[in-house]
């Protein structure tokens, strides 16, 4: 079940995020839950920031936040994960087809993301809702050890 994500929610958010599994795909480097704070704050002052809840517990987290002015009718969806003890539940799947259906529900037209070139599992997900690779930017993405860049696809889904 989805709720806005609160201050409450910023340990297990942390526990996901930077879990080995995850930390790959998403935005920031492996980083201690002190420093994770100001990119937490930043989340949930986007006004956009979910949490899935499953079994009493955050089981995953998005962003969906629509484009300001002649862009409104879109929405860029982001900072996506599932916790790996959730992996292959159906969470992802839920947590999406949710996001979707809300940000149909209010009049947007167009979903964007971005996902690593170097994530089959990813894009093999997003393909299978619909979502197609619209272009891609190239050695967009460097994580920390890597010595080489990742290229990362834009993806988009039209809804109406």
């Amino acid at each position: 079940m989805r709720r806005a994500a609160n201050p409450t929610d910023l340990e297990a958010v942390h526990a996901i995020y930077m879990h080995e599994a995850v930390v790959p795909f998403l935005g920031f480097d492996p980083m201690p839950l002190d420093d994770f704070r100001a990119v937490y704050r930043d989340l949930l002052a986007s006004g956009g920031f979910f949490v899935w809840e499953a079994g009493g517990e955050v089981a995953g987290f998005y962003k969906a936040v629509r484009h300001p002015g002649r862009a409104r009718h879109v929405a860029g969806l982001g900072t996506l994960a599932v916790a790996p003890r959730h992996h292959g539940s159906g969470v992802a799947r839920a947590m999406v087809g949710d996001a979707i259906a809300r940000l149909a529900a209010e009049g947007v037209l167009r979903v964007e993301l971005m996902v690593e070139s170097d994530n089959p599992r990813g894009i093999r997900f997003y393909e299978g809702l619909g979502f197609r690779i619209e272009g891609t930017l190239r050695k967009f993405y460097k994580r920390a050890g890597d010595a080489h860049f990742v290229d990362e696809h834009v993806m988009g889904l039209l809804l109406g």
